[in-house]
């Protein structure tokens, strides 16, 4: 599982765009931990990202 800033890196967005997108529920799904924390898994993020691609 990736942590937020993780994801942030591999994308190259700010964590304020992250949890800008997760508020307008345009982020990869997600998990909260108990202690609050965010995690993504990497099948998640991966079907999110290849549902984000561009037919160029």
């Amino acid at each position: 599982m990736l942590t937020v800033i993780e994801v942030c890196e591999e994308l190259g967005i700010s964590r304020s765009t992250f949890y800008d997108w997760r508020q307008k529920k345009r982020a990869p799904r997600c998990i909260k931990l108990p202690n609050g924390d965010l995690r993504v898994r990497r099948g998640d993020l991966d079907h999110w990202l290849d549902n984000h691609e561009d037919a160029a």
